[in-house]
């Protein structure tokens, strides 16, 4: 049984930063081409702040959970969890597909943290305050942090857990990565304190990771869910994270899609993306050419991804 831990604070504290921060040391990333690394520069080994790239990261923990039959998409959150934030008409309405897409619409106040306290919170559809899930869209790391919530009190335990162990060590990671949440972000499961995680870096904490470590992520993507031949996620459950938005046609289960080249306009169509800092911290997975490019810091982002994709020719 999961019980809601909160503390009552001032105002100003939604500006307060609550979580670690780690300083940027600089551009740095890799290329891979047919899984192996064919350009480097800066360190692609130190560990950076991934910022709003966690959100994607994210995604694959609640693949774990999917493939272990925990987690049915269509299904509303509450039948799987007992958490009061989808005890009203409004929070029993809201699925795993709404939370994981960003169309939940959901109000409320966590870790100290209002969902209109996100000041880089865009909306498209008919997103309103309290609106129907599923019928607006609203980019709000309030939400995706109630998102790290409900897949913490899902699968029993703090969430880096889970992916250390189902992706993180099954895909060869050899980075220092780890997954931070607030000093305040924690859940009473079964009597034991569990720490949560961020999705994202506002307020501080999200997912700190080297550039190769999250290169292997996107190649594990890539292949479908498979790595030197054993099946770590499904690929139905990469199939998902690639479907359209029904209000927002170029994101998925938390990834960007460029299919519409909305996401990045010169960029080849095929790409598909984790991104946070404006697009300074990306992970680009493409498919049709076999392509990841994982890249921290960079001034000229789109510039890298329309260079190397003229150069890399899809594949037959």
């Amino acid at each position: 049984m999961a019980s809601y831990l909160t503390a009552q604070v001032s105002d100003a504290s939604h500006r307060e930063v609550v979580g670690p921060l780690l300083d940027g040391r600089g551009p740095g990333g890799v290329v891979v081409r047919r899984g192996t690394v064919i350009a480097a520069w800066g360190d692609p080994t130190r560990a950076e702040m991934a910022f709003s790239a966690t959100k994607s990261v994210l995604s694959l923990v609640g693949g774990v959970a999917f493939d272990d039959g925990k987690l049915r998409l269509d299904e509303p959150v509450a039948e799987s969890v007992d958490l009061p934030q989808f005890a009203g008409p409004h929070g029993r309405a809201i699925t795993w597909r709404h939370l994981l897409d960003q169309t939940s619409q959901w109000e409320g106040e966590l870790w100290t943290k209002p969902t209109w306290a996100d000041a880089q919170s865009t909306r498209e559809g008919t997103e309103s305050a309290g609106g129907p899930p599923g019928e607006g869209w609203a980019y709000n790391d309030v939400r995706v942090n109630l998102t790290a919530l409900a897949l913490t009190a899902l699968s029993g335990r703090a969430l880096p857990e889970v992916l250390r162990e189902r992706v993180m060590t099954a895909i060869g990671a050899v980075g220092d990565w780890s997954w931070h949440g607030y000093r305040n972000s924690v859940v009473d499961l079964d009597g034991a304190r569990v720490p949560v995680v961020s999705g994202g870096a506002h307020w501080g904490g999200g997912l700190w990771i080297s550039a190769l470590d999250l290169a292997r992520i996107g190649q594990l993507c890539l292949r479908g869910g498979e790595w030197d031949g054993q099946r770590v996620l499904s690929r139905r459950w990469i199939e998902e994270l690639w479907t359209p938005c029904g209000v927002k046609p170029n994101y998925g289960l938390s990834w960007w899609l460029n299919d519409d080249r909305t996401v990045w306009p010169r960029a080849p169509h095929t790409g598909r993306c984790a991104r946070g800092n404006g697009g300074n911290h990306l992970l680009w997975v493409d498919p049709a050419r076999d392509l990841v490019i994982a890249s921290r810091w960079g001034a000229e982002v789109e510039d890298l991804l329309v260079e190397v994709s003229k150069a890399v020719a899809p594949l037959a």
